[in-house]
């Protein structure tokens, strides 16, 4: 699904003044990586590595795994098509409402539909997901992981970062020869322009997904931006106990408006809906009228033109985004 997604500031002629429609939190630090990649930027005079070598070898170090078990990818994105394209035409279920991308990888690949049957070929599932901002818990999801050996898990961990529930570890993940994970680092460190994500599994899993790579798919700016954060892990650092305590205020914040239920969440995005009024309407106007933009979520299957997400940002962005919806619903904007 190329349309649709969050961060499409593109189709409004008025300035975005606060983003709340990606699941990024943009207010981080980036002036060391920023001057770094500056310094660096004669690299584009040069092809990258056929296959990013250095960085996987890079990470797998930082991450105390094998290399062998790392593929490094253009985003989380590519990781997903990626991983449909190697297991082209499996039999997947997706859990939904989830992440667009899942089905529509699967679709082009040739997967198909599972479903009433006890065992299943690969389950795709996001964790924190989203929309939902929901996580499976890891003692029942490793229970599902050991107790079917024949099902193939895809689990997207893009936003691992952003909660503190307990995930499945990747040292634990490729002791697994049934487990896929997929990584985000643009999520991570808010550079989702930069495109750099990865996936780990066992060897055997990483072999077969690289050997559907596109040769070149990583670029310089992306590889540089890769080691550089492998190496500095604590650039741009996140409060994330404020961040999730700010969530819940602004959740609060929202719920407190009539027409409007923002529902629970494990991280820092969750799902609003409208008791009558229409997402898409409701986001025309904070853009429009507000510069706020938010992500209408009509399009995830099993929602419907009622709902939207939310990505917690500042306080003070948090406020004129609840002070703009109480305006609107009200007839007061």
């Amino acid at each position: 699904m190329i349309e649709g997604h969050g961060d499409d500031r593109y189709r409004f002629q008025r300035e975005i003044r606060a983003d709340f429609s990606s699941n990024v939190y943009a207010h981080v630090d980036l002036t060391d990586l920023l001057s770094h990649l500056g310094e660096r930027l004669a690299v584009v005079g040069r092809y990258p590595e056929p296959e990013p070598y250095t960085l996987e070898k890079a990470l797998a170090s930082h991450l105390g795994i094998d290399p062998a078990a790392v593929c490094v990818t253009a985003g989380a994105t590519e990781a997903i098509y990626l991983t449909a394209h190697a297991f082209a035409g499996s039999r997947s279920t997706v859990l939904q409402p989830t992440f667009s991308e899942y089905a529509d990888a699967c679709t082009l690949y040739n997967h198909r539909e599972h479903s009433g049957e006890a065992k299943r070929a690969m389950v795709w599932l996001c964790n924190p997901n989203n929309p939902t901002g929901t996580v499976i818990p890891k003692d029942g999801l490793t229970a599902a992981i050991e107790e079917t050996p024949e099902t193939i898990f895809v689990i997207d961990q893009s936003y691992g970062s952003f909660t503190q529930e307990r995930l499945l570890t990747v040292r634990e993940a490729v002791g697994y020869p049934n487990v896929i994970q997929l990584h985000s680092m643009t999520k991570r460190y808010a550079v989702p322009g930069i495109r750099l994500g990865y996936v780990t599994a066992e060897p055997a899993l990483i072999e077969r997904i690289r050997a559907v790579r596109m040769p070149w798919s990583v670029n310089t700016l992306a590889i540089e931006a890769g080691l550089y954060l492998t190496q500095h892990p604590d650039t741009a650092p996140i409060d994330l106990q404020a961040l999730l305590t700010e969530t819940k205020r602004l959740r609060n914040a929202l719920n407190a408006i009539p027409g409007l239920t923002a529902e629970p969440t494990q991280t820092h995005f969750f799902l609003c809906r409208l008791a009558s009024a229409r997402a898409a309407a409701l986001k025309q106007r904070l853009a429009e009228e507000y510069g706020l933009l938010i992500r209408d979520a009509s399009n995830f299957a099993g929602l419907d033109g009622h709902c939207f997400r939310v990505a917690t940002q500042t306080p003070e962005e948090n406020d004129r985004l609840v002070e703009a919806i109480q305006d609107i619903l009200q007839g007061n904007g």
